[in-house]
């Protein structure tokens, strides 16, 4: 995994055409990026986001913002409550006992 500018960058090496390749993982709008060296692969990632940029500058728009890991939810009271008297009872902060109930889904 590579970073810049808060983007994230995933690689991986196609024998089919003998180069790296990447893409941008956590932002839609930004594309993909290719290397025949790691050196090469970051220095295209990195010109990949700041090209992404400057385009949205040209043409006035916000460039899409890569995901921060804070997810604001607007939930009921009651369950609100409920949710923080579990994680109180395993002696765990809110934010910790969702964040694992969360990644249970995934595994």
């Amino acid at each position: 995994m590579m970073t810049y500018k808060g983007y994230l960058g995933e690689a991986f090496y196609d024998s089919d055409i003998k180069m790296f390749s990447g893409r941008v993982v956590n932002a839609k709008a930004v594309g993909t990026f290719y290397g025949t060296s790691v050196e090469e692969l970051e220095n295209a990632f990195h010109e990949t986001i700041d090209y992404y940029m400057d385009l949205c500058e040209r043409k006035g728009v916000e460039p899409e913002k890569p995901f921060s890991g804070k997810l604001n939810l607007r939930i009921p009271l009651e369950l609100h409550q409920r949710l923080y008297q579990s994680a109180r009872e395993e002696g765990k902060s809110l934010n910790r006992w969702v964040t694992e109930r969360l990644e249970h889904l995934f595994h």
